[in-house]
C-alpha cells in the first residue's frame, strides 16, 4: 500500500462526528433515469474476480502504519446490533462501546487519540434508545427500515417507517431495495422506489442496501448502483448481513467502480458501505486499500465509507493491543459493552 502516511495524523484524529456527510460535502442530488447510460453498464466478471483475487497478496501495511489503518477502519465501523432478542440494555451497552471502542490504555501506548465508531446501526424500535445514549456525543444513530431484511413489507409502510425513524432521531437510514426491480430489469420501477425512499428520509442520509448476494450478476450490482445513485443515494451497500453471500472484494470492486463513474459524470461522492462477513482486521486493512487505490484518499473517510460490522471492532482492538504490548490478549477483554 503506498502512501500509508496519509491514514495517519489529522484523518485518523478527526472525530466522526466532525466529518458528516452534510457539513462538509455537497449531497448527491441525483440525475433524471438515463437507461441509455444504464444499459452501457457492463461487468467483465472474470477480470473483477483476477483483479480482485490480487489485492491481498499485494497490498500490506506495517507496523506504525498498521497502527494507524487499523485505528482509521474503528472511526469507519457502524457499530451494529438487529437482533431480535435486543433490548435496551444491549444497545445501551454498545453505544457505550461505540463512543470508547478502544481501550484508552492501548490508545495512550500507541499515542493515538480518543476516537470513535463511525454510528450506532439499530432497528427502528431502540432508536429512542441510541438517541438517548449517544446524546451530546455527534456520533449518529442509523436505523435500518422498508422491511429489512427481505424488503416485502406493503410499500406504504416502508415509507413510513422511515419517516417514523427519522422522527425519532435517526440521522441515516440504511433501506433495502426490491430486488425483484433488478431482476427483473426494472429499471424505472427501482428509481422511482429509491427517488422515494430518499424524498422520505428528508435531511437525514440514505443508505440503498443492494443485497448483491441476491442480484446474480455483477453486471446487474453495477447497474442498480447507478440506478440507486442516480435516484439520490448517499451512500450504496452491499448487504443486509441476513443473506448467504454478503460483502465480497468482486462485488466492492464492481460497485466503487461505479461509484467513480458516477462522480465523474456528476460530481457528486457517494459513500460505499461493506456490509456482513468482515470480521478480521487483515480484511479491513484489504478493504481500505482498495478504496484508496480506485476511490482516493478522500474516501477513507466515514463520511464516505463505513464497515457495516461488529465483530471486526474486537478484532481490530486485539492487533491494536498486539502493536502496543506484542502480545495478543483473549478476546474477552475485549467486550462489546
Amino acid at each position: 500500500m503506498t502512501d500509508a502516511q496519509t491514514a495517519t495524523d489529522a484523518s485518523v484524529r478527526t472525530a466522526p462526528s466532525d466529518q458528516l456527510p452534510q457539513l462538509h460535502l455537497p449531497r448527491n442530488a441525483g440525475t433524471g433515469l438515463d437507461l441509455d447510460w444504464v444499459a452501457r453498464v457492463q461487468a467483465n466478471t472474470s477480470a473483477i474476480e483476477r483483479r480482485a483475487a490480487t489485492l491481498p497478496g499485494r497490498r500490506s501495511v506495517k507496523k506504525a502504519y498498521q497502527a494507524a489503518w487499523l485505528a482509521r477502519a474503528v472511526t469507519c465501523i457502524d457499530l451494529t446490533t438487529l437482533a431480535g432478542d435486543d433490548t435496551p440494555g444491549r444497545v445501551r451497552r454498545l453505544c457505550a462501546k461505540a463512543r470508547q471502542p478502544v481501550r484508552a490504555d492501548i490508545l495512550d501506548a500507541l499515542d493515538l487519540p480518543a476516537i470513535t465508531t463511525g454510528a450506532v446501526c439499530v432497528y427502528h424500535e431502540m432508536v429512542p434508545t441510541a438517541v438517548e445514549a449517544l446524546e451530546g456525543t455527534g456520533i449518529p444513530i442509523a436505523a435500518v427500515s422498508t422491511g429489512f431484511p427481505a424488503g416485502l413489507s406493503p410499500y406504504h409502510l416502508r415509507v413510513k417507517e422511515i419517516e417514523e425513524s427519522v422522527k425519532a432521531g435517526a440521522k441515516e437510514i440504511d433501506i433495502v431495495i426490491s430486488r425483484r426491480h433488478v431482476l427483473t430489469g426494472n429499471w424505472q420501477a427501482l428509481y422511482d422506489e429509491m427517488a422515494e425512499f430518499r424524498a422520505a428520509c428528508g435531511d437525514a442520509h440514505v443508505k440503498a442496501i443492494l443485497a448483491t448476494g441476491e442480484l446474480g450478476t455483477l453486471r446487474n450490482v453495477a447497474r442498480a448502483s447507478l440506478v440507486c445513485m442516480m435516484a439520490g443515494a448517499d451512500f450504496i451497500k452491499t448487504s443486509t448481513g441476513k443473506e448467504s453471500v454478503n460483502a465480497t472484494l468482486p462485488v466492492t470492486l464492481t460497485m466503487i467502480r461505479a461509484i467513480r463513474a458516477y462522480e465523474a459524470a456528476t460530481g457528486f461522492k457517494v459513500g460505499y458501505k461493506p456490509a456482513g462477513g468482515i470480521s478480521k482486521a487483515k480484511d479491513a486493512l484489504v478493504y481500505l486499500s482498495m478504496i484508496k487505490e480506485e476511490l482516493g484518499d478522500r474516501w477513507l473517510r466515514p463520511d464516505l465509507f463505513r464497515f457495516g460490522a461488529s465483530s471486526l471492532l474486537g478484532d481490530i482492538e486485539r492487533q491494536l493491543e498486539h502493536h502496543a504490548t506484542g502480545q495478543y490478549s483473549a478476546s474477552y477483554r475485549h467486550p462489546m459493552g
